[in-house]
């Protein structure tokens, strides 16, 4: 009962504090630790903290930015404690603690003054002068004083009417010095003090607990924040490559079509020429001819027998002309050159599309690291854990849960929950190989299958020409190269994992409508060297990217 009227005494001073200072109390206090000012400090952006929780923000922070506003300096501010204001909110505490007891001397007459303490003995509440013989007598120097409280009774035990000295901790209950020899006899008591401080201690850490929450979530604010800008200024970016890239479509498709233009011009042009060079001939030809027909017609007319016998027996036969009949004209010239013309054009526009996604991908470029506690013993790693090979010593290492013991294989570092990221793999010279992310569940020992349904998303190499997406079944990849540089993007909320040939800057294969619950893990395994032939190692290259980021 005594419990509960001073947590009602405390909140009652807490809302007297809000309601009867009214915006002077919020404007006294810090929005950090929301709690009246100390030792205040004043930022450029003209509001005010706690010199403490600025600092604290700060150190959590790798950029100075205003808790409240979010504006960011460039610079860390020297912080120098604002006296004014630091006066102000002393001046505020002294008041509220001044005005905190509102309890009046219970022996005072008719001008009632503030009681300094309350007595549990005499249940009764005095003023600075009649207190003096609690001061004073020896048998009353024995009574029990506290903080003026209204209703003293709050603090005595109604069976015994002796002050609730203890706690009960059993029962959660304040208790008499005669309730332990009776209800609470054998349970577990303490002063109140005791449990006061401790539960005081419980607070403090409450308090701090909740004040780190309050840190965390303004640090979460600040890094949101900090990736919207990033966000904002990519978007830019990436209107810019999109304005770019589509101006650079507008030019081809321009060039397209004056060379298309230019094509069908020179071929008109041609058509025309032979059209002319084969009238012409065909008029030399019906000259000739009408040249013999009146000749024939002649001869047919003579009654000049011994003449008509001399004449060339070649008269006799048709002329030898060109079969006619045979040429024939092309009228589809046009429409070939145009549908080659368009062929080209689209070819134009899917390398430039596909160069442009691939460079959108590469913005989300993480720097990867092997992690040797997953590679298999007879994989060799490079110092720097950019380059996995296969070698033909098994090395004795730990047999961790996360390292593979059957597959030629190993992950990368730190792994990934949610967003998108990107990186680049060097293959040459090698003949077999699987490429890809992995879900962290996945089984490590022994025979693995390499397949969504068992938690890998991955391309492959076989046979040094003979590529498959290790889908289930496995899908058949028709290239027309030779892989030297691969890609891969993940974008984990939109369950996608696609590859590249970053060489040629142009898609492989995609694994689109996945369902990803797991932490993702770049997946690599260059597979046993077959005594030398297949030695070469998979090195994780830097992507030539400024967005590159450290996983």
């Amino acid at each position: 009962m005594a419990e509960s009227h001073k947590y009602r005494e405390s909140m009652g001073h807490s809302l007297s504090l809000s309601s009867s200072s009214g915006p002077l109390a919020e404007e006294l206090r810090c929005s950090v630790c929301l709690d009246v000012f100390t030792d205040p400090v004043t930022i450029p952006c003209g509001h005010n903290f706690c010199k403490s929780c600025l600092n604290q923000c700060w150190e959590k922070s790798q950029n100075c930015i205003c808790p409240l506003c979010k504006e960011r300096f460039s610079k860390r501010p020297d912080l120098n404690i604002n006296t004014a204001l630091r006066q102000v909110a002393q001046l505020f505490q002294k008041k509220s603690s001044l005005s905190k007891s509102k309890v009046l001397c219970d022996i005072c007459g008719e001008v009632k003054l503030k009681a300094m303490k309350s007595c549990l003995v005499c249940q009764t509440s005095y003023c600075e002068t009649h207190l003096e013989p609690h001061l004073r007598v020896l048998s009353f120097k024995k009574h029990k004083l506290m903080d003026p409280v209204e209703n003293i009774k709050d603090y005595i035990c109604q069976k015994h009417e002796r002050p609730l000295e203890l706690f009960c901790r059993d029962d959660q209950t304040c208790v008499c010095v005669f309730c332990t020899d009776g209800d609470h006899k054998y349970h577990n008591t303490v002063t109140l003090e005791e449990e006061s401080k401790e539960k005081k201690s419980q607070l403090m850490k409450t308090r701090k607990d909740v004040l780190q929450m309050i840190q965390d979530r303004i640090i979460k604010i600040q890094d949101i924040k900090y990736s919207a800008e990033l966000r904002k200024k990519s978007t830019v970016q990436e209107k810019a490559a999109s304005v770019e890239l589509f101006s650079d479509l507008m030019r081809s498709i321009e060039r397209c079509q004056a060379d298309l233009l230019e094509m069908i011009e020179k071929k008109q042009k041609a058509a025309e020429k032979q059209d002319k060079e084969l009238i012409e001939e065909l008029q030399q030809e019906i000259t000739e001819l009408k040249m013999r027909n009146t000749e024939l017609d002649h001869l047919l007319h003579t009654e000049d027998h011994f003449h008509f016998l001399q004449i060339d027996p070649s008269l006799c036969s048709p002329p030898d002309t060109r079969n006619w009949p045979e040429i024939s004209m092309n009228t589809d010239v046009r429409v070939v050159t145009l549908r080659r013309g368009l062929t080209q054009l689209q070819k134009t526009l899917d390398e430039k599309l596909s160069q442009f996604v691939l460079s959108k991908m590469q913005q989300y470029a993480v720097d990867v690291t092997l992690d040797p506690d997953t590679a298999h013993p007879y994989l060799i790693l490079s110092n720097d854990g950019k380059q996995v090979r296969h070698g033909d010593i098994k090395h004795e290492l730990p047999d961790y849960p996360e390292r593979f013991n059957y597959s030629a294989s190993v992950l990368g570092k730190g792994g990934f929950l949610s967003g998108r990221f990107y990186f680049e793999v060097e293959l040459q010279k090698k003949t077999k190989w699987d490429l890809g992310v992995a879900r962290e569940s996945i089984n490590r020992k022994g025979k693995i299958t390499v397949s969504p349904p068992y938690g890998f998303w991955t391309v492959a190499l076989r046979n040094g020409n003979e590529y498959w997406a290790c889908e289930d079944p496995y899908v058949p990849l028709s290239l027309n190269v030779k892989l030297q540089k691969v890609g891969v993007f993940v974008d984990y909320e939109e369950g996608l994992v696609s590859f590249y040939d970053v060489e040629s800057r142009s898609h492989i294969y995609s694994f689109t409508g996945q369902s990803f619950t797991n932490r993702l893990y770049p997946y690599f395994c260059p597979f046993p060297n077959d005594t030398g032939k297949d030695s070469a190692p998979m090195i994780i290259s830097p992507v030539n990217s400024e967005y590159t980021t450290q996983i």
